[in-house]
């Protein structure tokens, strides 16, 4: 009975070796193979962007720029010479009148001078008239009356010179304007170098800014701007009357200058100026996003939706930027469709879906 069944199961065992033996061989696909027989699109999976379409429209290229209010005219009050003072004649923020005296210097010794000489041209003046007529009368010789013509205009000399010190013993307002606080006292000695207070015309101010040396050809004079001031919101005209005629080499910038009217006095010289300048009026600009124009070594570029949905760079030529948008001088087309996402991944020739596509 066993011997029987150990047969059976021997017979068993060979005929599963003959079959595994015979049975055709199954090798599994790998995942790369399965890979390329997938049809890919060109230019790799589509990459979903949000787009633009250029359109023109009008469009007013500013500027925008910080500039410092001055006075229209502006001194230091300071005295010619040094000397103790007599008399202020003038208030603190007080309106003065050109020529008027505001602070006097003792002269009396100048005086005294101008006393001496005056009373040596009289008699230079006796003198000459005296010789005139004996020369007249075949009298006195020629050189006689040249030596006392000589003496006389000496004097008048002298009187000029006398009269120029004293004058430089007062200082007398230059122009029409405000005077501002004094630094001196009655009776104070100063010299030249001596603050004395200031002067400023306020009836109307300048406008000192810089712009970009590449809008120097483009400054106009009586070109109108508009301006603010720190700590308010009123905005306030003004023109254009003259620039420096150099670029300043280390800014590389323009100074411009304009002015404006201040009834009143508003505004105080050395405040600062929020300006913005109309440069032009365009009927047909093309604005985009600035998130669209990626900067390159030497050109700016942006990528449009080309044919069969791919990505195309293009290089355009810039203007003004402002906050959210640039001017596009050349380079972009009217229907145009621009890339305004996915920039940094963007590469040309990438296939791209528009969002919500």
């Amino acid at each position: 009975m066993k011997s029987a069944l150990k047969k059976t199961l021997w017979s068993l065992l060979g005929v599963a070796v003959v079959a595994a033996v015979v049975a055709p061989k199954v090798i599994p696909r790998s995942s790369a193979a399965a890979k390329q027989a997938v049809p890919q699109p060109e230019g790799g999976s589509a990459l979903t962007v949000s787009t633009f379409r250029v359109e023109t429209g009008r469009f007013e290229e500013k500027l925008n720029a910080t500039g410092t209010l001055r006075a229209d005219e502006a001194v230091e009050l300071q005295a010619e010479t040094t000397g103790k003072i007599v008399s202020i004649n003038f208030t603190e923020g007080a309106r003065v009148r050109a020529g008027a005296l505001l602070v006097k210097l003792n002269d009396a010794d100048l005086r005294a001078t101008l006393s001496r000489a005056e009373y040596r041209k009289q008699l230079a003046v006796l003198r000459e008239k005296r010789i005139a007529q004996l020369l007249k009368q075949g009298v006195a010789r020629q050189e006689e009356y040249d030596t006392a013509l000589a003496e006389l205009n000496v004097q008048d000399a002298e009187i000029e010179l006398t009269r120029a010190h004293i004058a430089k013993t007062e200082i007398r307002a230059p122009f029409d304007g405000i005077v501002g606080l004094r630094y001196v006292s009655d009776g104070a000695f100063i010299t030249a170098a001596t603050r004395v207070a200031t002067l400023q015309r306020l009836d109307r101010l300048k406008i000192d800014f810089s712009l970009p040396e590449k809008y120097a050809g483009r400054i106009r004079p009586r070109s109108p701007l508009t301006f603010s001031v720190a700590g308010g919101d009123r905005r306030f005209k003004g023109e254009i009357y003259a620039q420096d005629p150099r670029i300043d080499a280390v800014t590389r910038t323009v100074l411009v200058r304009a002015w404006c009217e201040n009834p009143g006095a508003r505004l105080l010289p050395g405040a600062s100026a929020s300006v913005e300048l109309v440069m032009a009026e365009l009927g047909e600009a093309i604005l985009v996003p600035s998130v669209a124009v990626i900067p390159g070594l030497n050109d700016l570029n942006v990528f449009v939706v080309g044919k069969d949905h791919k990505a195309e760079r293009r290089a355009v030529e810039a203007g003004t930027r402002l906050e959210s948008t640039v001017h596009i001088l050349s380079g972009l087309n009217e229907g145009d469709v621009i890339i305004t996402s996915g920039l940094q991944q963007m590469r040309p020739g990438q296939l791209i879906k528009g969002v919500g596509e």
